[in-house]
């Protein structure tokens, strides 16, 4: 997939969620969210037991009035390992089932519906996260 150099500039990367707390505390925190165009959440869908800490800090990034109208992508990654989640697993295990926009280009235009969707992928391969930086890059302005 290809993005332009605009794109790549506007599209905020935030790693794993536990990083987030540790970099981007109190006002830096505040300034940062104020910039951000687009969310992008990573969540190893290898590592079930980390399921419920991971729901904890992408409830809290949700929930953040300076984040109210920010897509979110939520990739989640390994999913070349085997037993790894299924999308529907972790869409219940983050609390997402029926709380998600849809894939594919969704006019939200008039609405105050955040656009919100869940992308499998697998950074080793390198397959899947293509299809989920196209699909919010087109809620990026």
């Amino acid at each position: 997939m290809h993005l332009s150099t605009r794109q790549r500039k506007r599209l905020t990367l935030l790693g794993k969620s536990h990083l987030i707390r540790h970099r981007l505390g109190g006002a830096c925190r505040d300034a940062f969210c104020k910039a951000v165009d687009a969310v992008v959440y990573l969540v190893d869908a290898y590592d079930k037991e980390r399921f419920a800490e991971s729901k904890k800090e992408l409830d809290a990034l949700l929930s953040d009035e300076s984040l109210a109208n920010v897509p979110f992508l939520i990739l989640g990654n390994k999913i070349d390992i085997p037993y790894a989640a299924s999308e529907d697993e972790l869409r219940y295990h983050l609390g997402l089932t029926n709380f998600t926009t849809g894939k594919g280009q969704v006019n939200l235009g008039d609405s105050n519906v955040r656009p919100l969707e869940v992308f499998m992928c697998s950074i080793v391969r390198k397959m899947g996260y293509g299809d989920g930086f196209k699909w919010v890059s087109q809620y990026i302005k």
